[in-house]
């Protein structure tokens, strides 16, 4: 990760690693083809790839998955551990200038949580291996949680793909 300020951005004035005030545990690992450098800049483009991915869970979760099927969509929660923890502010070459933070979906945040909805392609419970159809994150990323995608619950009100 590169400490480089580029120009419209801003530091925060503390480490938000200093203020830690709550524990997690992580369940898994995400399995992708992706490395520093090669990485697709969100879950589109990596779908775009054709390159699918895995989540490895830690020993244990496997019965965790128990409902879930091939098919369905999951919310992927992780942790973006090689990423900064320091801007308030930044400036995305995709905008029309700087942006707080809580504007962008940047993996530079004060906590470095991040999620993307996967359709789930194969899955061995017994083994805790589910078979994803992309992910846009690097190699050994940590995994928070997933949690299933419910088109009753994550849609906005009067929300339809056509709005």
């Amino acid at each position: 990760m590169s400490d480089e300020i580029r120009p419209g951005e801003e530091q925060l004035p503390f480490d938000p690693a200093d203020r830690i005030e709550a524990g997690l545990s992580f369940v898994g690992t995400i399995r992708s083809p992706w490395s520093k450098g090669g990485c697709p800049r969100n879950i589109s483009r990596a779908r775009e790839t054709g390159k699918g991915a895995r989540i490895e869970l830690c020993p244990g979760y496997g019965r965790a998955l128990l409902g879930l099927k091939v098919g369905q969509p999951v919310i992927a929660v992780y942790w973006m551990h090689r990423s900064r923890r320091d801007l308030a502010v930044q400036a995305p070459g995709h905008a029309d200038g700087p942006r707080g933070t809580f504007a962008l979906r940047s993996p530079v945040r004060p906590n470095p949580l991040a999620m993307s909805t996967v359709m789930i392609t194969s899955l061995d419970a017994e083994a805790g291996v589910i078979g994803i159809d992309a992910i846009d994150v690097f190699d050994g990323t940590p995994l928070i949680d997933l949690k299933p995608w419910l088109s009753t619950v994550d849609l906005p009100p009067g929300w339809t793909p056509d709005t």
